[in-house]
């Protein structure tokens, strides 16, 4: 057969469908840097605030005063319409919330739309009378990784399970209950800050949690339909469990017969939708000067989060990171300089969820609840003593009556 022959239909039909494809496609194309492009500038005319938070001496808060205030973070307009979303380029706001140690001085700190920065001071002392906030300079230009003075390890977490398995929360620990004797709490926290006060002179380390209200973004089959994963995926979970938890008996018939840690997991799933969902990232960097750079504290800043894993349910891992198991990992290095790169740029931006000024990738993003957030990021009592957490030396008063909100 000529191939001629073969060929010739394939070729007609192709140039038959080129002017009414090739069109489409430019267009999708276009569409899509026009959206890029849009969301970019919107981005870029945004003005943002660090806010400092120095917590009193004599506190005594649970993490539930710090859950109502992430609560208060749940913002989901600024992109309700489709003009707002693909024209104007709007999204939805996000938070950063952040513990840095700079040589061994540990402090919290909130990253904001300068907008939003009367409205979150005005609701942190809503939940803490006598905490000082204040606005600062940011702290991670202070330490330039660019200048070529400073070596650093990145490190980006993720899930170890199905994001509608939680973690174990403060709730687990017991420090939802006031009454509880201060010498008998565990709060999960403190491991991290005392990591955090161990660093010496010249050596810093950075926690940060990205976050954003979670909203039903996902189609669902229909033109104009969407679907919330986390709550589908919590519902398939707790099905899964429920039919690996039957037995069929001797007259044939099926039995539940689930277990106490069956049927924990099952509780602790619905209980785990049922609050606030935010879509989140987290990243942590260690980094100091080159003479005084320890590696040791690697598997510190790496354990930040394990004690807030168990094995029937949630728990975090890392997921990107700058070093490397094998060497044909990183030949020649390049690799480790790539993601250093993009790890501090991303810190330093608070970019998470969208490519950000700089061209870098969004990550995979995962959901907690307000739970969770609360367990990973709240202020101590004064029964945590690290004596390198900065606090208000002596009692403030209220809120300003006329700050804005």
């Amino acid at each position: 057969m000529e191939l001629s022959n073969l060929f010739g239909p394939s070729l007609d039909f192709i140039f038959f469908i080129a002017p009414v494809v090739i069109p489409i496609a430019l267009i999708v194309t276009l569409f899509e840097l026009w959206v890029s492009f849009a969301r970019e500038r919107f981005l870029a005319s945004q003005e943002y605030a660090l806010l400092r938070i120095t917590p009193p001496r004599d506190f005594h808060k649970t993490p539930m005063a710090m859950e109502l205030f992430i609560n208060a973070l749940y913002q989901t307009s600024g992109e309700s319409t489709p003009i707002d979303r693909l024209w104007h380029g709007k999204v939805r706001t996000w938070f950063s919330l952040e513990i840095a140690s700079h040589e061994g001085e540990v402090a919290f700190y909130i990253w904001t739309r300068k907008s939003l920065s009367n409205f979150i001071q005005s609701q942190i002392y809503a939940q803490y009378p006598g905490i000082e906030v204040k606005e600062v300079e940011d702290y991670v230009g202070k330490v330039d990784f660019h200048s070529g003075d400073y070596q650093m390890f990145g490190v980006e977490y993720g899930l170890a399970q199905p994001d509608p398995v939680p973690i174990r929360t403060y709730v687990d620990y017991g420090l939802d209950k006031v009454e509880s004797k201060d010498e008998l709490k565990i709060d999960p926290i403190t491991p991290t800050l005392e990591f955090l006060g161990s660093l010496k002179q010249g050596e810093h380390a950075w926690i940060q949690i990205i976050v954003r209200a979670h909203k039903k973004e996902d189609s669902d089959g229909s033109w104009f339909g969407k679907t919330d994963n986390w709550v589908d995926e919590a519902m398939d979970l707790i099905k899964d469990i429920k039919e690996k938890s039957v037995y069929e008996n001797k007259k044939g018939e099926i039995v539940p017969l689930a277990t106490k840690g069956q049927a924990d997991k099952i509780y602790a799933i619905e209980r785990s939708v049922s609050k606030l969902g935010f879509d989140c990232g987290i990243r942590s960097i260690y980094i100091a000067r080159k003479d005084v750079f320890s590696g040791v504290n690697i598997p510190g800043l790496v354990g930040s989060f394990k004690q807030y894993g168990s094995f029937n349910l949630n728990g975090f891992k890392p997921v990107i990171t700058t070093n490397f198991d094998y060497f044909w990992e990183n030949i020649g290095g390049k690799k480790a300089k790539k993601y250093k790169k993009e790890i501090y740029d991303a810190y330093k931006e608070r970019g998470y969820f969208w490519r950000n000024f700089k061209k870098h990738k969004a990550r995979k993003k995962f959901v907690l609840n307000s739970e969770e957030l609360a367990t990973i990021y709240h202020f101590p009592g004064a029964d945590v003593q690290t004596p390198s957490l900065t606090r208000v030396q002596s009692r403030r008063g209220n809120a300003p009556s006329n700050l804005p909100i």
